[in-house]
């Protein structure tokens, strides 16, 4: 069996591979790997039982056609000073180009044409004025929600639009390994019901997302691909009543900030706001609980919810950050049974525990019904908790009663960006044939950035016919 191209991943960095050249009338005979379910067949369980039942063999929300991102807020970042270090690598201009290019391709099959963040009058002047009081950066970012459920009927129209361009789509299929010979990448070794089987193409596309940050890795050990050490990104799910975010949320809907805290000065950051959102559970094959954030169009709760994360780069000789960040998910995941922890955030500051009767008590009622409440300190590194202690203090000058005792903090949020492969800007590795794209590769961070860079690859490849 033989292809022109093969593309591991069918989140928005593959997809949108697949379009573009489609787009660019391709006559590339392409096949289309996927690990989960396509779009209609992806379906949680805990909508109907109220808890997470750890499905196997892959979690839905995080696994299937679209990826992880649009099942969780699915928001587009429209600016090129979001989403990751691609402009790094092919220039600021191009890519903001690429991001308006590809904003009108979401267009087209139904994004939503209102787009939040641009609100230019005072009370954004109050918010800058009270980020830099506080010594914090606000990024300027317009943001198109297609939101958790809208984002699925999107991308079930673009998954029937590749299949009837003639892309072959293999769902429920395991990619193993690659094939390299001569230093070339000639295919790819899949599952084929408890057997291996190889299947041959001229090009290779690795777009696995962060959900296959860490089988990129080990690749990228196996086979020599030319990688450096990427960033890992620790942290909680922070939620709040609406009533304190409402000046923020009516006046950004995503407020992006940036802050370098005393005494490390790490970089953290805010990420995935959802107004009147719900804080999620995803599980990752090794069993491994995170916690994230959905967005719904017409289904709000009466909380908002962010992602405050510290960034972690580290430097020879250690060389393990994704296996870093995991054990520490473990060891948070052992102190809430295998569930998400939640803690106050008064609770934090006095050296105690959240006890599940506190909660009942509280303004604030978590929109995560089956986190155990406990004490997220006990597993969360001392500096990465310091970091997010100190941040929510600053971000408290911005959003007066962000850092009150009831503020409720979620565990483990982890951002899995792999160890970043070494490619030029029309995205080579050092492997001829080989392409390794998205969140797994290092360069990108959400859905837009992601799909960029897809459509980038989709023009390269499409200048070899």
């Amino acid at each position: 069996m033989k292809y022109d191209l093969i593309i591991v991943g069918s989140g928005p960095a593959g997809i949108f591979t697949a379009l573009e050249l489609i787009r660019n009338k391709s006559n590339k005979k392409m096949l289309l790997i996927e690990k989960g379910k396509p779009v209609e067949k992806r379906h949680c369980p805990k909508s109907e039982v109220g808890y997470c039942v750890n499905c196997k063999p892959s979690c839905a929300i995080t696994t299937g056609f679209s990826g992880a991102g649009a099942f969780s807020d699915g928001k587009l970042s429209l600016s090129y000073e979001v989403g990751g270090d691609l402009p790094e690598l092919i220039g600021f201009e191009f890519a903001q180009d690429l991001i308006d290019y590809t904003d009108k391709i979401y267009l087209e099959f139904g994004a939503d044409t209102k787009i939040e963040g641009i609100y230019t009058g005072d009370a954004i002047k109050e918010i800058r004025k009270n980020a830099i009081k506080a010594g914090l950066k606000l990024v300027d970012c317009p943001i198109r929600h297609l939101g958790t459920e809208k984002a699925q009927e999107l991308y079930f129209r673009i998954q029937n639009y590749l299949a009837e361009n003639g892309v072959e789509m293999m769902f429920s299929t395991e990619c193993k390994n690659i094939v390299i010979e001569d230093a070339q990448c000639k295919g790819v070794i899949i599952d084929d019901n408890g057997a291996e089987r190889r299947i041959d193409a001229d090009e290779i596309v690795i777009a696995t997302g962060r959900r296959g940050a860490d089988w990129l890795e080990k690749l990228c050990e196996e086979h020599n691909i030319s990688h450096k050490p990427g960033t890992v990104d620790i942290g909680v799910r922070v939620e709040c009543r609406n009533e304190i975010m409402e000046k923020v949320n009516e006046t950004l809907y995503e407020s992006k900030l940036i802050g370098y805290p005393k005494p490390w000065k790490n970089k953290v950051r805010t990420f995935c706001q959802n107004p009147g959102g719900f804080v999620a559970q995803e599980n990752y094959d090794n069993d491994l609980a995170v916690v994230n954030g959905h967005s719904f169009k017409d289904k709000k709760s009466e909380n908002t919810n962010l992602a405050i994360l510290v960034s972690h780069n580290f430097n020879d000789p250690f060389n393990q950050p994704i296996e870093y960040a995991q054990k520490v998910g473990e060891l948070t995941n052992m102190l809430g049974a295998g569930k998400i922890l939640v803690q106050r955030f008064g609770d934090i500051l006095d050296g105690k525990r959240t006890w599940q009767h506190e909660l009942a008590k509280s303004n604030l009622k978590p929109t995560l019904k089956d986190a155990v409440a406990g004490d997220i300190t006990a597993a969360m590194p001392y500096r990465a908790m310091t970091n997010i202690i100190e941040f929510i203090k600053m971000l408290d000058v911005v959003v007066p009663g962000f850092a009150s005792t009831e503020t409720l903090l979620y565990g483990p949020e982890l951002k899995f960006y792999s160890n970043k492969v070494r490619m030029d800007k029309n995205l080579n590795t050092n492997i001829k044939g080989l392409h390794c794209l998205g969140d797994s590769s290092g360069w990108t961070r959400g859905l837009m950035m992601a799909s960029v860079m897809g459509v980038l690859m989709g023009r390269e490849l499409s200048k070899n016919e």
